[in-house]
């Protein structure tokens, strides 16, 4: 019998570049992985023999792809849950379950959650009208409460009309709206934990994050300058997190770092999500055991991968597309920045270039946090472009 037959198969949901990077560590674990992919081609798909093309949304389809699989694991949270739970009813096991994901599915049940367990989190209502938002106060931030990912979504609301886009784009989809509180935040922090179903858990530092429009340009682990208890508190926060929702794999709790008026420092849950996460790409490279691998041992309900950093500091900066819509060309900054850099990690995800778009990401790691972040932004702009790397 091929070993391959011998060893659990891991069926992953969605064709991303999170789902690609769970392929490395699949290889060296010696655990095959079936993909759902939504089309030909897609970054997974470049590296994962075994795959079908299909709609994550048609429950064939889902019991097609897991048929003869140990465990389902997801690229994204966008499975239905009513899917899931009829995955779970035929016997299929997936980690994270549809009673943890629904919390990162549905940002209002997130908030009820967060609620329960006596969560630090923004002040926090569901809206229906003009009329609601106004008593809430503006200005305020409004998100879809599904659907919405990388600053799709959400809006932050000055104006009236501000607030009727948003308004009708959750009628148009016919999703709940939620409003938050703008809150005036130093810096925005992620706490990454792992978390297998027997219940062992392994915490990760507590990292930096740099946000513009919605979407993540750099990570810095561990966050500089983080008060030592605040961060004992926000991983505390996540690992409890990970047990009262019951979530398997991993879990990025995204946290806003704010400032109360005596000067006490707190922190202050953004979003959940229960996959690899653009936060811990950082892992790959500056951790002993990275989030992709873990996220996989949780899968299988391995012991988990040691989450110590391999060097003091590590930057993460991810490659966006720019103008240049020639998708070959990217792999022109090879030379330069690898010559320039020999301890420099790049990881490209395969993927076509659009304005805006996560093609890929740089990690840098040594002693020196201003060296890193010079290495890893000269090195992410080669990439883009930006510093005139492609000849006409």
């Amino acid at each position: 019998m091929p070993a391959t037959e011998r060893s659990p198969r891991i069926a992953v949901i969605g064709g991303g570049q999170l789902a690609r990077m769970m392929a490395q560590p699949a290889i060296a674990l010696g655990v095959p992985l079936r993909l759902l992919a939504e089309a030909e081609g897609v970054s997974a798909a470049q590296v994962i023999p075994d795959q079908q093309v299909g709609d994550y949304r048609d429950l064939a389809t889902l019991r097609a792809v897991t048929e003869g699989c140990s465990v389902v694991t997801f690229d994204h949270e966008h499975v239905p849950t009513e899917h899931l739970r009829a995955l779970a009813a035929d016997g299929v096991v997936a980690h994270p379950g549809p009673e943890a994901l629904v919390h990162a599915q549905d940002k209002v049940v997130m908030r009820e959650a967060m609620a329960r367990l006596g969560a630090p989190q923004p002040r926090w209502a569901v809206v229906g009208s003009a009329a609601d938002v106004e008593a809430f106060g503006l200005p305020c931030v409004l998100k879809t409460s599904r659907g919405g990912y990388d600053g799709k979504g959400v809006w932050f609301a000055r104006t009236a009309d501000d607030v009727a886009e948003a308004l009708a784009t959750a009628e148009q989809t016919g999703v709940r709206l939620l409003a938050e509180e703008l809150v005036d935040f130093r810096r925005e922090l992620s706490a990454l934990v792992a978390r297998a179903p027997s219940g062992q858990a392994a915490a990760y530092p507590v990292v930096a994050t740099l946000q513009v429009d919605g979407i993540c340009r750099e990570v810095v682990a561990p966050a500089p300058d983080l008060d030592p208890e605040l961060a004992a508190g926000a991983q505390e926060l996540a690992l409890r997190i990970a047990g009262e929702l019951g979530v398997t794999g991993i879990l990025a709790v995204e946290l806003f770092e704010a400032v109360d008026a005596d000067g006490t420092p707190r922190v202050l849950v953004n979003e959940l999500a229960m996959r690899p996460h653009n936060t811990g790409h950082w892992t790959q490279d500056g951790a002993v055991t990275s989030q992709f691998e873990n996220h996989l041992r949780a899968a299988l309900d391995l012991p988990l991968g040691s989450p110590e950093p391999r060097a003091r500091w590590t930057v993460m900066v991810n490659i966006l597309g720019g103008d240049n819509p020639d998708v070959g060309r990217l792999y022109d900054g090879y030379p330069h920045a690898l010559a320039r850099d020999p301890r420099l990690r790049v990881h490209l995800y395969g993927k076509d270039l659009r304005p805006g778009r996560k093609v890929g990401h740089v990690n840098t790691f040594g002693d020196d946090l201003e060296d890193c972040l010079e290495r890893a932004r000269h090195a992410a702009a080669w990439f883009r472009g930006d510093l005139g790397n492609h000849s006409e």
